[in-house]
C-alpha cells in the first residue's frame, strides 16, 4: 500500500534513464570506431575494466529503484514494539474463585500467573490492579513499582457475587482519571441477580468524542473471571464504553463452561464460565478471548498476552527503510566511481 500512490509515476524515469545510458554507450562506441587510437585504448583496458565501468551506474540505478517508490510513502504490516504503556489487571475475586478445579485454587492460580505476567513487563509499562466481586475497587493505583503491584495481587481475597461490568468500568476510570467516569454507579445495585444499565446521558458518556475501537495504543485492560455477572453494571455496556475510548479489553476465562458446585460462606452454588459474554466483550473492543482450564494454561495465556502487549502487528510507513537502502546504493556508486575513475558516476 502507498499513501501517495500518484508518485509512482516517477518510476517511468527509470526506463528513460536506462535508455539514455544505452544511447550514450552507443554514441561512444561510434566515436571510438572513428579513431583507431581509441580502439587500441579500449582493447588495452581488458574485459574486467570494461565491466567495472558499468558497476557504478548500475548501483546508481538500484538507488533510484529504491528511492523513487519511497516518494509514494509505502506502508507494510510489521511486528514492532508496542507503544502501550498502561495496563490494568481486572481480577475476579468472587467466591467461585475458591473452586479447586484449577489447582491449588482458581484464585491462587490467578495470583501466581498474574505475578509472572508483571515480572515480564518492561519497566516503562505502568500497571494497576482492580478487583471485583459484588463491587469493584482499585487495589493498586497505576504505578511502575513492581513490588507494590505484586503486594496488591497477594492481598486479594475472595468475596461474594460477581460484577464484571463494574470491574471494566472501574478499570476505565483508572485509565482515565480525568474523564469524569462515574464509578459510583457501578456500586449502586447490591441485589444478586440485578444488572444495572448505564445511563447514556451521563457526562461520562456524552462529554467525549468516540474513537475507533481498539485504536488506543497506550492503554489496555486484562479482565480475568471464572463466572457469570450477577450484579452491578451491564458488562456489555461497560465494554461498549471501553470500545468508544479505543481501549482493548483482553478477556481471560478460568474454569470450565460446565461449572462446578462450590460451598462458600454457607452458600451452595454452581459456578460456570460464561464464554459467550467474554468473547463478545473482547470482540467489541478489538481484543482477544483466552480460556484457561488449568494453572499451566493460565500461565501460558499470560505469556501470550505479554507478547500481544509488547509486540504488535501494525500498518507502518516504511519510507525510511527504502530511503536508507537507496542512500546506501548511491553512496556505494559514488565511492566506487571515485576510487576507480576519480569521478562521481
Amino acid at each position: 500500500m502507498f499513501i501517495w500512490p500518484h508518485m509512482l509515476w516517477s518510476l517511468l524515469l527509470i526506463p528513460l534513464l536506462v535508455g539514455w545510458y544505452v544511447w550514450l554507450l552507443r554514441r561512444k562506441s561510434e566515436a571510438a570506431l572513428r579513431y583507431a587510437s581509441l580502439n587500441i585504448v579500449k582493447e588495452a583496458m581488458g574485459t574486467g575494466q570494461r565491466i567495472r565501468r558499468h558497476i557504478p551506474p548500475f548501483l546508481f540505478l538500484l538507488a533510484l529503484i529504491a528511492l523513487l517508490p519511497a516518494l509514494a510513502r509505502p506502508t507494510a504490516v510489521l511486528t514492532l514494539p508496542s507503544e502501550r504503556q498502561t495496563v490494568v489487571l481486572a481480577i475476579d475475586v468472587s467466591g467461585s474463585m475458591s473452586a479447586t478445579d484449577v489447582k491449588p485454587t482458581r484464585m491462587q492460580a490467578a495470583q501466581e500467573a498474574a505475578k509472572a505476567f508483571v515480572a515480564e513487563q518492561p519497566r516503562t509499562t505502568r500497571l494497576g490492579i482492580v478487583s471485583f466481586a459484588g463491587t469493584a475497587a482499585v487495589v493498586q493505583a497505576l504505578t511502575d513499582n513492581r513490588e507494590d503491584i505484586v503486594a496488591a495481587i497477594e492481598r486479594l481475597q475472595v468475596q461474594r457475587a460477581t460484577a464484571i461490568g463494574s470491574g471494566i468500568l472501574v478499570s476505565l476510570a483508572t485509565l482515565f482519571p480525568d474523564a469524569g467516569i462515574n464509578v459510583m454507579s457501578a456500586q449502586e445495585e447490591r441485589s444478586v441477580g440485578r444488572i444495572v444499565p448505564i445511563d447514556p446521558n451521563t457526562p461520562a458518556n456524552t462529554n467525549f468524542t468516540p474513537v475507533e475501537p481498539g485504536s488506543s495504543e497506550s492503554n489496555a485492560i486484562i479482565l480475568l473471571t471464572d463466572g457469570q455477572s450477577t450484579m452491578g453494571i451491564d458488562p456489555i455496556e461497560a465494554a461498549r464504553m471501553a470500545a468508544a475510548r479505543g481501549v482493548r479489553v483482553y478477556t481471560v476465562g478460568i474454569g470450565t463452561t460446565t461449572g462446578e458446585i462450590i460451598h462458600f460462606e454457607g452458600w451452595t452454588m454452581r459456578v460456570r464460565l460464561d464464554e459467550d459474554q467474554l468473547k463478545r466483550i473482547a470482540e467489541m473492543t478489538r481484543a482477544e478471548y483466552f480460556n484457561a482450564g488449568t494453572a499451566a494454561e493460565l500461565t501460558k495465556v499470560y505469556r501470550t498476552l505479554n507478547t500481544r502487549l509488547v509486540l504488535e502487528r501494525k500498518n507502518t510507513e516504511i519510507t525510511v527503510f527504502l530511503a536508507a537502502i537507496g542512500a546506501a546504493f548511491a553512496l556505494a556508486s559514488a565511492s566506487l566511481s571515485l576510487l576507480w575513475f576519480n569521478r562521481i558516476v
